[in-house]
């Protein structure tokens, strides 16, 4: 089978396609808000919003609702919950993070467990790419537009407060509703992400590309452009490797992204390991000669 073939024979399934744009979609609006939680240090934030959402994912089955409704209500409650007692109490946000993460998990598990019902607990923890309907593929879509547009259209505000929030606060702005912007942005992604990924896996599409391109570059500008880039091409091939090896597509794409990372941090030309050792190498062999 030439090289054509194999690109060409996946994209004759509906199926298919539509995985291929849910993943793209969600790659590329992860990888963005990514390369601002790798900045200001918020990767447990973005765990802790991923996980949190399975209970409204649940409840949004029993009720009838949209999948993405349930989802966006529970993420935001997360991101109240954590400031409410980070701010209230002598907990730190790390330990608040914690709680309310896992007990809103817990509360989705049981949940599952007691609702009699054919609701695939696999779906929703690991994502059914391969069983994207055309209404998921419409709704990721509008929410993926949705939260990109603020995302470029704010940037300049996430990037102030990411890198200087007493700065932002000096020039009138108002970091805490920044961050609170920027927290609900991360409910929404999370819920693009869910379709593609699940619960478990949607942190590491929110860091895994963000943390690649701060490898490659020390401007934030092209980690925006880099990030996204690269993580819709490793979606696009994780995706293809799963079709040809019949395995799991949201841990594939997933993979494929963590492989990328790994790559990087062994051969990027500034920050790879391997560069590193050859221009230490270098130097050694400058001071011998010097001696």
């Amino acid at each position: 089978m030439s090289l054509i073939e194999l690109v060409i024979e996946p994209l004759s399934y509906t199926f298919m396609v539509r995985a291929l744009a849910v993943t793209v979609i969600a790659a590329i609006l992860c990888a963005v808000l990514s390369c601002w939680l790798v900045l200001i240090g918020w990767s447990l934030m973005g765990d802790a919003v991923s996980h949190a959402v399975l209970p409204g994912v649940v409840i949004a089955y029993i009720l009838g609702a949209p999948f993405a409704l349930g989802a966006i209500v529970f993420g935001l409650l997360a991101v109240a919950l954590i400031g409410g007692l980070r701010d209230t109490s002598r907990v730190k946000e790390d330990a608040a993070i914690g709680i309310v993460f896992t007990t809103l998990f817990a509360i989705g598990l049981v949940l599952i467990s007691i609702t009699p019902s054919h609701l695939d607990l696999n779906h929703i923890l690991f994502g059914n790419l391969l069983g994207v309907s055309a209404g998921d593929l419409w709704q990721v879509l509008i929410l993926g537009v949705v939260t990109f547009a603020i995302l470029i259209l704010k940037r300049k505000d996430f990037t102030l407060y990411a890198f200087d929030p007493t700065h932002a606060h000096a020039l009138g702005m108002n970091p805490r509703l920044i961050g609170a912007v920027l927290l609900g942005l991360l409910a929404m992604t999370a819920v693009v992400a869910l379709q593609a990924v699940g619960v478990i896996l949607v942190v590491a599409m929110l860091i895994i590309p963000g943390a690649t391109a701060y490898l490659v570059t020390d401007r934030f500008s092209r980690m925006l452009i880099y990030a996204p880039l690269m993580a819709a091409g490793a979606g696009i091939v994780g995706v293809y490797v799963s079709y040809y090896l019949d395995a799991s597509t949201g841990g594939m794409v997933v993979l494929s992204q963590g492989v990328l990372f790994g790559l990087v941090y062994l051969f990027s030309p500034n920050q790879g390991q391997i560069a590193k050792a050859l221009k230490a190498r270098q130097r050694r062999k400058q001071v011998d000669v010097a001696h």
